[in-house]
């Protein structure tokens, strides 16, 4: 009895998503961007950008998903009430950048490659956004809560300000309900050839994930290098402005001939 348990449990396509993308998982959590929230170093301009490009997948896995929701793939794994992230996302882009986040967010390339695969799937291959949507919304609902009082105490948030992204209100117990998903997914009715394409597919969510991440890393390395050379430059023109000064000339003057005078004492 155990032994066949432990049979139909391995041929679960959530366990072998889990299995499959068990490498990959443990890649994306020591990204640069990943390892600032597990250190409680998360900054306000990291967060930023990485709404930014979840705002952008989330509108495109969500308008696939809405799309194909009479899928026989996708039906049984639909729950918009639940898990859906736009509105969410976009009513804190709201609180950082205000009324106009549309015409101030940056979306790095690899962004737009995530959203590009997944437009195709949706057009070619709907039973692939099983994959995408079980790592993207399981992933939240897994780590969400305590990744949003990492980022509400390392940015100095107040309680909720911010940070819809990571509540569910309409998931009453996130265990229960991961339970419900995986459940739901684990009895599609996918051919062989099916199933390992969404197993591959569940790989390539994680790599373009990673690779988004590392974006935003080099889109906020580039914006710390500008920031410090402009506070460079700007102490630099200071430097001049009061080396050039005639007051400072003066003064300076005054400094060196008492300098002198004390020297010719002694």
């Amino acid at each position: 009895m155990e032994t066949q348990k432990m049979q139909r449990v391995e041929k679960d396509l959530s366990e072998q998503i889990k299995n499959v993308t068990m490498e990959s998982h443990m890649r994306a959590e020591n990204t640069e961007l990943m390892l600032s929230f597990q250190k409680g170093q998360v900054t306000r301009l990291q967060y930023k950008l990485l709404l930014s490009s979840l705002r952008e997948i989330y509108q495109t896995l969500e308008d696939e998903l809405d799309r194909n929701s009479n899928h026989p793939a996708v039906e049984p794994i639909y729950f918009p009430s639940e898990l859906a992230r736009l509105e969410s996302i976009e009513k804190d882009l709201d609180y950082f950048y205000g009324p106009d986040w549309k015409e101030k967010i940056v979306v790095p390339a690899a962004t737009r490659r995530y959203c590009d695969r997944l437009r195709e799937i949706g057009e070619k291959n709907p039973e692939f956004l099983v994959a995408h949507a079980y790592t993207r919304y399981l992933g939240d609902l897994s780590g969400g809560q305590v990744l949003g009082r990492i980022a509400q105490k390392s940015m100095g948030l107040k309680s909720g300000e911010g940070l819809s992204f990571f509540a569910f209100p309409g998931v009453s117990s996130p265990n229960l309900f991961k339970q419900l998903y995986r459940s739901r997914m684990n009895v599609l009715e996918l051919s062989e050839e099916q199933r390992n394409g969404v197993l591959e597919e569940a790989v390539k969510a994680f790599e373009l994930n990673i690779q988004v991440f590392e974006d935003v890393q080099k889109i906020l390395s580039v914006a710390e290098d500008h920031q410090d050379s402009k506070v460079v430059k700007s102490n630099s023109a200071l430097q001049s402005s009061v080396m050039g000064a005639p007051l400072f000339r003066m003064l300076l003057g005054i400094l060196v001939a008492v300098v002198t005078m004390g020297i010719c004492m002694s």
